[in-house]
Protein backbone atom coordinates (compact mmCIF):
# COMPACT_ATOMS: atom_id res chain seq x y z
CA UNK A 1 0.00 0.00 0.00
CA UNK A 2 1.40 3.79 -0.69
CA UNK A 3 1.68 6.62 1.62
CA UNK A 4 -0.72 8.83 1.49
CA UNK A 5 -0.54 11.39 4.43
CA UNK A 6 -3.23 13.01 4.31
CA UNK A 7 -2.99 14.52 7.51
CA UNK A 8 -0.35 16.56 6.37
CA UNK A 9 -2.61 17.63 3.28
CA UNK A 10 -6.02 17.78 2.48
CA UNK A 11 -7.11 16.61 6.04
CA UNK A 12 -5.03 18.60 7.70
CA UNK A 13 -7.91 20.62 8.96
CA UNK A 14 -8.24 17.87 11.40
CA UNK A 15 -4.98 18.16 13.33
CA UNK A 16 -5.79 21.19 15.88
CA UNK A 17 -8.84 18.38 16.72
CA UNK A 18 -6.32 15.68 17.41
CA UNK A 19 -4.89 16.47 20.53
CA UNK A 20 -5.32 20.02 22.63
CA UNK A 21 -2.20 21.97 22.39
CA UNK A 22 -2.70 23.78 25.75
CA UNK A 23 -3.28 20.81 27.79
CA UNK A 24 -2.19 17.10 26.26
CA UNK A 25 0.84 19.15 24.89
CA UNK A 26 2.00 21.15 27.83
CA UNK A 27 3.33 18.01 30.47
CA UNK A 28 5.86 16.76 27.43
CA UNK A 29 7.34 20.63 26.89
CA UNK A 30 7.65 21.16 30.44
CA UNK A 31 9.90 17.24 30.44
CA UNK A 32 11.53 18.84 27.24
CA UNK A 33 12.78 22.32 29.04
CA UNK A 34 13.65 20.14 32.27
CA UNK A 35 15.80 18.25 30.55
CA UNK A 36 17.29 21.19 28.33
CA UNK A 37 17.73 23.39 31.26
CA UNK A 38 19.64 20.46 32.72
CA UNK A 39 21.87 19.36 30.22
CA UNK A 40 22.76 22.70 28.60
CA UNK A 41 26.10 23.77 28.98
CA UNK A 42 25.12 27.62 28.85
CA UNK A 43 21.98 29.06 29.12
CA UNK A 44 19.28 27.93 26.17
CA UNK A 45 17.29 30.85 24.78
CA UNK A 46 16.59 29.69 21.42
CA UNK A 47 15.06 26.01 20.01
CA UNK A 48 14.49 24.77 16.71
CA UNK A 49 11.42 22.50 16.42
CA UNK A 50 12.48 20.01 13.65
CA UNK A 51 8.91 18.46 12.09
CA UNK A 52 7.26 20.79 14.27
CA UNK A 53 3.65 19.72 12.47
CA UNK A 54 0.76 22.26 13.52
CA UNK A 55 3.00 23.79 16.17
CA UNK A 56 1.08 22.59 18.99
CA UNK A 57 4.78 21.93 21.01
CA UNK A 58 5.81 25.56 19.67
CA UNK A 59 2.75 27.18 21.85
CA UNK A 60 4.24 25.52 24.98
CA UNK A 61 7.65 25.75 24.16
CA UNK A 62 7.86 29.50 23.16
CA UNK A 63 7.12 29.77 27.04
CA UNK A 64 10.77 29.43 27.81
CA UNK A 65 12.70 29.68 24.25
CA UNK A 66 12.64 31.68 20.97
CA UNK A 67 11.22 29.41 19.05
CA UNK A 68 11.68 28.22 14.77
CA UNK A 69 9.92 25.80 13.56
CA UNK A 70 10.40 23.45 10.88
CA UNK A 71 8.29 21.28 8.52
CA UNK A 72 8.20 19.55 5.21
CA UNK A 73 4.39 20.14 5.03
CA UNK A 74 2.64 23.65 3.71
CA UNK A 75 -0.10 23.20 5.07
CA UNK A 76 0.83 22.27 8.68
CA UNK A 77 3.30 25.53 8.36
CA UNK A 78 0.62 27.17 7.92
CA UNK A 79 -1.16 26.20 11.19
CA UNK A 80 1.54 26.47 13.37
CA UNK A 81 2.01 30.01 12.06
CA UNK A 82 -1.78 30.62 12.72
CA UNK A 83 -1.35 29.41 16.14
CA UNK A 84 2.29 31.09 16.90
CA UNK A 85 2.07 34.27 14.95
CA UNK A 86 5.22 35.90 16.74
CA UNK A 87 7.29 32.79 15.95
CA UNK A 88 9.66 32.09 12.84
CA UNK A 89 8.99 28.75 10.43
CA UNK A 90 10.28 27.33 7.82
CA UNK A 91 9.75 25.15 5.00
CA UNK A 92 12.53 22.45 4.48
CA UNK A 93 13.10 17.80 4.83
CA UNK A 94 14.55 17.04 7.74
CA UNK A 95 16.90 14.92 5.76
CA UNK A 96 18.46 17.01 3.80
CA UNK A 97 17.73 21.32 5.24
CA UNK A 98 21.14 23.21 5.37
CA UNK A 99 21.67 25.40 8.54
CA UNK A 100 18.89 27.87 8.99
CA UNK A 101 21.05 29.09 11.87
CA UNK A 102 22.59 27.27 14.86
CA UNK A 103 20.27 26.99 17.69
CA UNK A 104 20.70 26.17 22.16
CA UNK A 105 18.53 23.28 21.85
CA UNK A 106 16.94 21.55 18.98
CA UNK A 107 13.44 19.28 19.62
CA UNK A 108 12.80 16.26 17.14
CA UNK A 109 9.24 14.72 18.55
CA UNK A 110 7.02 12.51 16.41
CA UNK A 111 7.74 13.63 13.15
CA UNK A 112 11.25 11.61 13.81
CA UNK A 113 9.04 8.13 13.21
CA UNK A 114 8.52 9.29 9.19
CA UNK A 115 12.24 8.36 8.74
CA UNK A 116 11.76 4.73 7.34
CA UNK A 117 15.08 3.38 7.02
CA UNK A 118 18.41 3.75 9.07
CA UNK A 119 20.25 6.03 6.19
CA UNK A 120 16.97 8.77 6.83
CA UNK A 121 17.63 8.68 10.77
CA UNK A 122 21.34 9.48 10.01
CA UNK A 123 20.66 12.13 8.09
CA UNK A 124 17.92 13.45 10.39
CA UNK A 125 20.11 13.46 13.77
CA UNK A 126 22.97 14.83 11.51
CA UNK A 127 20.45 17.85 10.45
CA UNK A 128 19.80 18.25 14.31
CA UNK A 129 23.53 18.25 15.19
CA UNK A 130 24.19 20.89 12.34
CA UNK A 131 21.73 23.30 14.17
CA UNK A 132 23.38 23.43 17.51
CA UNK A 133 25.34 25.43 18.84
CA UNK A 134 28.36 23.71 21.08
CA UNK A 135 27.12 22.71 24.35
CA UNK A 136 23.33 22.50 23.18
CA UNK A 137 21.13 20.00 23.71
CA UNK A 138 19.02 17.90 21.01
CA UNK A 139 16.29 16.30 23.03
CA UNK A 140 14.70 13.45 20.73
CA UNK A 141 11.44 11.37 21.52
CA UNK A 142 11.32 7.70 19.12
CA UNK A 143 7.28 7.16 19.09
CA UNK A 144 8.47 3.04 19.21
CA UNK A 145 11.68 1.42 19.53
CA UNK A 146 11.90 -2.47 18.74
CA UNK A 147 11.75 -3.33 22.25
CA UNK A 148 8.33 -1.25 22.79
CA UNK A 149 6.70 -1.81 19.79
CA UNK A 150 3.40 -3.78 20.45
CA UNK A 151 1.66 -5.32 17.43
CA UNK A 152 -1.75 -4.46 15.98
CA UNK A 153 -2.51 -1.77 18.89
CA UNK A 154 -5.86 0.22 18.26
CA UNK A 155 -5.72 3.46 19.76
CA UNK A 156 -9.37 5.64 19.36
CA UNK A 157 -9.18 9.35 20.30
CA UNK A 158 -12.61 11.49 20.04
CA UNK A 159 -13.16 15.12 18.99
CA UNK A 160 -16.24 18.02 18.31
CA UNK A 161 -15.49 21.20 16.99
CA UNK A 162 -18.00 23.35 15.04
CA UNK A 163 -20.50 21.00 14.48
CA UNK A 164 -18.39 18.58 13.22
CA UNK A 165 -17.55 14.91 15.36
CA UNK A 166 -14.60 13.07 14.51
CA UNK A 167 -13.07 9.81 15.37
CA UNK A 168 -9.38 8.93 14.87
CA UNK A 169 -9.18 5.25 14.82
CA UNK A 170 -4.83 4.50 14.65
CA UNK A 171 -3.80 1.06 14.29
CA UNK A 172 -0.29 0.08 13.77
CA UNK A 173 1.08 -3.47 12.57
CA UNK A 174 5.02 -4.71 11.12
CA UNK A 175 4.27 -6.92 8.83
CA UNK A 176 8.05 -8.04 8.95
CA UNK A 177 9.95 -7.92 11.86
CA UNK A 178 12.87 -8.56 10.20
CA UNK A 179 12.94 -4.46 8.74
CA UNK A 180 12.98 -1.31 9.63
CA UNK A 181 9.50 -0.70 9.05
CA UNK A 182 6.22 -0.76 10.27
CA UNK A 183 2.87 0.21 9.07
CA UNK A 184 0.52 3.34 10.67
CA UNK A 185 -3.07 3.03 9.50
CA UNK A 186 -5.59 5.73 10.32
CA UNK A 187 -9.02 6.01 9.97
CA UNK A 188 -11.58 9.19 10.02
CA UNK A 189 -14.48 9.14 10.84
CA UNK A 190 -15.80 12.32 10.39
CA UNK A 191 -19.94 13.66 10.93
CA UNK A 192 -20.12 16.85 9.61
CA UNK A 193 -23.63 17.86 11.67
CA UNK A 194 -24.45 14.32 11.53
CA UNK A 195 -23.50 12.82 8.30
CA UNK A 196 -20.82 10.41 8.08
CA UNK A 197 -17.74 10.82 6.34
CA UNK A 198 -14.85 7.49 6.16
CA UNK A 199 -11.59 8.89 5.03
CA UNK A 200 -8.26 6.90 5.22
CA UNK A 201 -4.73 7.53 6.00
CA UNK A 202 -1.59 5.24 6.15
CA UNK A 203 2.09 5.74 6.57
CA UNK A 204 5.23 3.69 6.82
CA UNK A 205 7.10 4.85 9.32
CA UNK A 206 10.46 3.55 10.69
CA UNK A 207 11.78 1.36 14.18
CA UNK A 208 14.83 1.01 15.00
CA UNK A 209 16.04 -0.54 18.47
CA UNK A 210 17.30 1.21 21.83
CA UNK A 211 20.80 -0.07 20.92
CA UNK A 212 20.55 1.56 17.03
CA UNK A 213 19.43 4.69 18.40
CA UNK A 214 22.44 4.78 21.15
CA UNK A 215 24.64 3.83 17.89
CA UNK A 216 23.66 6.01 15.26
CA UNK A 217 23.35 9.53 18.43
CA UNK A 218 26.91 8.87 19.41
CA UNK A 219 28.48 8.64 16.19
CA UNK A 220 26.33 11.70 15.37
CA UNK A 221 28.98 13.69 18.10
CA UNK A 222 26.91 13.94 20.69
CA UNK A 223 27.11 12.77 24.57
CA UNK A 224 24.06 10.58 25.16
CA UNK A 225 21.98 11.43 28.47
CA UNK A 226 18.55 8.69 28.41
CA UNK A 227 15.47 8.69 30.43
CA UNK A 228 11.86 7.72 30.16
CA UNK A 229 8.85 10.16 29.68
CA UNK A 230 5.61 8.55 30.90
CA UNK A 231 2.21 10.71 30.33
CA UNK A 232 -0.06 7.75 31.03
CA UNK A 233 -0.22 4.14 30.20
CA UNK A 234 2.55 4.45 28.02
CA UNK A 235 5.93 4.90 28.20
CA UNK A 236 8.85 6.80 25.60
CA UNK A 237 12.43 6.64 25.66
CA UNK A 238 13.80 10.37 25.54
CA UNK A 239 17.51 11.21 24.33
CA UNK A 240 18.85 14.30 25.64
CA UNK A 241 21.68 14.59 23.85
CA UNK A 242 24.48 17.28 23.86
CA UNK A 243 26.93 18.53 21.36
CA UNK A 244 30.18 18.34 22.84
CA UNK A 245 33.19 20.54 22.16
Amino acid sequence: MNDTCRLYTDLAWLWPMWGDAATEYAHYCEHVTALIRQYAEHPATTLLDIGCGGGKNVLNLKRHFDVTGLDLSPAMLAQAKDLNPECHFVQGDMRTCRPIGTFDAVLMDDAIAHMSCLTDLVAALRTAYDHLNPGGVLVVTPDVTIETFRQNKTTTSLATRDGVDVVFIENVYDPDPADEQYQTTILYLIRDRGRLRIETDHWTMGIFSLDTWRQVLRETGFELHEGLYSPGEDEYAVFACVKTG
